[in-house]
């Protein structure tokens, strides 16, 4: 009894393990390695205020489905039982009763001063108990000029919900991008801070062997110490800020905030030259953001056109049969009993008149609506020419100020190497060397920040030539 209890006991615990292991494993986070192009895939199949677009997109599509059976033709089955528990009554006018009493009085067969009753209201029922209908009727719309219309802009309006899915794509790479180097700034100046820390640590414990054997001052360690202390605590914010950095990522690309992402992409001054400076045939026109308002334009024409077209006459043509019967009993399935037939086909002719004006003044504001999207392509026209330009400008400076950035971190390199070299000599002293390490990660700080604003203004200039 015991044996089978202790069997027990260890099959119990071995799936509690199983389980809790099972359970680890399901709860670990996904760990990503991404290049700037993997996140941005990675963002137009999973970031939400795309996949809202892209539903956009497929509601214009069936709504346009929808105007297309506008021009097809409508069929329509009915189909009615009366059973009347209680026929209907009507008043009948009773003109027999006084005709017959004139009859015979002129013949002399009632008293003549006998008067002639007046006619009256006699019930009378009328019809069948059981009554049944059916029928098919079909209509067919021969000119209608809304239709027409909408026939016709149909595709326009596909289009310009396509170019503005194209646009929030296009608006979500700018953000990825410039997101996705973020963090790569933000943990390159944590490993400066980081690399800084471990020189001068290093530089501390050879400091505190010089002043063992009296070859250096408490003050040199005491100095050397608290520049340490303020880099510790410059790496805790450097930290936060990539902790933060990586979330926001993480949140432009729709991932989940607890998964892992580890950046796979460097950048150097090579990622950041450009020769796009050079070009001269640069077509702004081709921009996303024109195509869709161009696109909007024709949307607009045709809605215009539409309200003007409307004064013309509709014409339909229609046809119906149907079959029916009335019976005194339920006999509706006894084939010796007739079934009348109903059959016609016609025509409708709607001619509009007279509407209170409504027509004239929905065309006067698909008019003023048209005229408002050609001013808006010509501001968006004038505020492209702009963005090129002052894109055109910032990438130029800081190319400029990336070159000169990365010369002046190479000679802090050289300046904080000679010092250190002083200092081991004896002829130097270790204020020189909180200088020059200091100027050494302002420098490198310098050239990274300055290589992460010529990126983004790269990303700025791609995206004002449509490029992007």
């Amino acid at each position: 009894m015991s044996r089978i209890f202790m069997r027990l006991i260890v099959v119990l615990c071995i799936t509690l393990v199983c389980h809790r292991a099972m359970y680890a494993q399901d709860s670990l986070p996904v760990v990503h390695r991404f290049s700037l192009q993997d996140c941005i895939s990675y963002a137009i199949a999973h970031e939400l205020n795309l996949q809202s677009t892209k539903i956009d997109a497929q509601i214009t599509a069936a709504k346009e489905k929808e105007v297309t059976g506008l021009a097809l033709p409508r069929v329509t089955a009915s189909g009615q039982f009366q059973d009347y528990l209680k026929l209907p009554t009507t008043l009948f006018p009773d003109f027999f009763s006084p005709a017959v009493y004139a009859i015979l009085k002129k013949e002399n067969l009632i008293p003549q001063d006998k008067p002639i009753p007046q006619a009256g209201l006699t019930p009378v029922q009328f019809g069948t108990q059981y009554n049944l209908n059916a029928s098919v009727t079909a209509s067919q719309t021969l000119f209608d000029p809304s239709v027409f219309v909408a026939l016709q802009a149909r595709q326009t309006i596909l289009e310009l919900a396509h170019k503005n899915t194209q646009r929030t794509e296009r608006d979500l790479k700018v953000t990825v991008s410039k997101a996705y180097y973020n963090v790569w700034i933000a943990r390159k100046q944590l490993q400066v801070v980081q690399d800084n820390i471990a020189r001068l640590e290093k530089l501390l414990h050879d400091t505190r062997v010089m002043y063992q054997n009296g070859f250096a001052e408490k003050l040199d360690v005491d100095r050397l110490q608290v520049q340490i202390n303020n880099l510790m605590a410059q790496q805790t914010e450097m930290q936060n800020m990539v902790t933060l950095s990586d979330q926001l990522l993480k949140f432009q690309m729709g991932m989940p905030l607890q998964d892992s992402l580890q950046l796979t992409d460097s950048l150097s001054f090579d990622d950041v030259k450009t020769d796009l400076l050079q070009e001269e045939d640069v077509d702004l026109h081709q921009r996303i953001d024109y195509q869709a308002l161009q696109t909007q334009l024709r949307v607009n024409q045709y809605d215009l056109k539409r309200y003007q077209l409307a004064w013309l006459p509709n014409l339909s043509a229609n046809a119906s049969y149907g079959i029916n019967a009335a019976r005194t009993s339920f006999n509706f399935f006894d084939h010796d009993q007739p079934w009348f037939k109903t059959f016609y086909v016609g025509m409708n002719l709607s001619v509009p008149l007279f509407e209170g004006l409504q027509k004239k003044y929905r065309i006067d504001q698909a008019k003023l609506n048209v005229q408002k999207t050609q001013l808006q392509l010509q501001l968006l026209d004038q505020s492209m020419q702009l963005e090129w330009q002052q894109a055109k400008t910032n990438l130029s400076n800081y190319l400029l100020n990336v070159n000169s950035q990365e010369k002046n971190m190479q000679l802090a390199q050289e300046v904080y190497e000679q010092t250190i070299k002083k200092y081991e000599a004896g002829v130097g002293s270790t204020i020189e060397i909180n200088n020059a390490e200091g100027d050494l990660q302002q420098a490198q700080l310098n050239y990274y920040t300055a290589l992460y604003n010529a990126m983004l203004a790269k990303i700025d200039y791609l995206k004002a030539v449509g490029k992007l």
